[in-house]
């Protein structure tokens, strides 16, 4: 599959394609029973999850494919670092809003 970056430089969409699919995969097998912890219907914890599927799918083209970076360009280890640290806090501040209707 050839896909290209908005410049026109070829890239990898591998990453894109793990990225949608492990969203989409996490989004469908517990968004529906958080949404019914939260008091939703389940055909709205299923339109919740489609809504976020389409959204993770549409940033993650954004970002891993419209304006990702040819592979010749090297980014600096303090800025990987600094990417890898946010992430974590991001994915932590994600698990601690999950788990507030399993503590109350």
């Amino acid at each position: 599959m050839d896909v290209r970056n908005r410049d026109g430089d070829p890239v990898d969409p591998v990453p894109f394609l793990v990225c949608t699919a492990m969203a989409v995969m996490l989004l469908f097998s517990v968004g529906p029973l958080y949404g019914l912890a939260y008091g939703l219907p389940v055909w709205a914890g299923l339109a919740v999850a489609t809504v976020g599927s389409v959204a993770v799918a549409a940033v993650a083209y954004h970002r891993l494919v419209w304006t990702a970076t040819p592979p010749w360009v090297q980014i600096a280890p303090e800025l990987r670092f600094q990417r890898l640290v946010y992430i974590g806090v991001g994915f932590a501040v994600l698990l601690l809003a999950v788990s507030v209707p399993l503590a109350l």
